[in-house]
């Protein structure tokens, strides 16, 4: 199948790129592309997108996603989908939805390393025909595809699961703290935080995005999960302490230059926080 797909960041790359090895040709469009994974087609502008049957987009936020329905797949043959995969929030789908381009939402939970290895979970917002037709190619790239309803409802799910992640780095930090002020070692620690009840599964892949971030890489931006908290509490529409206590901390990160840092970095704001009070 001719397959667009737009935005070949941290997470697109690796995704486009599982799609290139099973078998599909991938036009593949991003502004900033220096190098792009081989079996990808590069293209020079998003309308080349609009010629395959199926689009994808993995785009850092609604303003660029906006973008690209609006101006650049408008000459989209009859029949052409487009997916959202970035996390752009449920009110942006919805409303790209309601015009000309046919479009569902497919946002992804898992980190690099599982969009590497086609093990990230999507969620998938749109209707059950659309959903069907997309789950042979979504499993090219996701071990796991959920319907969660009509469009829109993907991005709410990736929302909600962000927000319960934010809580957990908030919580690995603040262990970590706790672990050190009672005189552990972090490395122990971490491995008896890893094996008991709190050892969810981001648990165990962020050891070294906390205990050695110099080596460890960026996954998953402070600025990135900022935003997404931003749009979850705007979703929710009501008082949520924990995820605001969890976007104070991350504007903290901010305000410290780590914006562009691991999202595990919340670690080094929070001691700056307290190395100043």
């Amino acid at each position: 199948m001719l397959i667009g797909f737009a935005g070949l960041g941290r997470m697109g790359a690796p995704m486009a790129a599982r799609l290139a090895r099973a078998g599909h040709t991938v036009l593949a469009y991003d502004p900033g592309l220096e190098t792009a994974p081989d079996g990808l087609t590069v293209v020079g502008t998003p309308d080349r997108l609009a010629r395959a049957q199926l689009s994808f987009s993995m785009l850092p936020d609604g303003a660029t996603t906006r973008d690209l329905v609006e101006n650049g797949l408008t000459s989209a043959n009859p029949g052409h989908l487009h997916v959202v995969m970035g996390t752009v929030g449920p009110a942006l789908v919805r409303e790209l939805a309601a015009g000309p381009v046919e479009l569902a939402d497919a946002p992804v939970s898992g980190s690099v390393s599982m969009a590497e290895a086609g093990s990230i979970t999507t969620m998938v917002g749109g209707t059950v025909a659309q959903f069907e037709r997309l789950r042979p190619v979504l499993a090219a790239m996701t071990a796991t595809q959920v319907h969660t309803g009509p469009v829109g409802s993907g991005s709410a799910a990736k929302l909600a699961v962000n927000t319960v992640l934010a809580a957990v780095n908030q919580g690995v930090a603040e262990g970590l703290l706790v672990a050190e002020a009672g005189g552990l070692d972090l490395k122990v620690f971490y491995d008896v935080l890893r094996t008991s009840a709190a050892g969810a599964p981001y648990v165990g892949y962020k050891e070294e995005a906390f205990l050695a971030p110099a080596s460890a890489g960026v996954a998953a931006p402070v600025s990135l999960i900022r935003k997404d908290l931003g749009l979850a509490l705007d979703v929710a529409g009501q008082r949520l302490p924990g995820a605001e206590a969890s976007r104070a901390v991350l504007d903290d990160a901010i305000a410290a230059g780590l914006g562009d840092e691991d999202m595990a970095q919340v670690l080094a704001a929070l001691r700056l926080r307290n190395a100043c009070a």
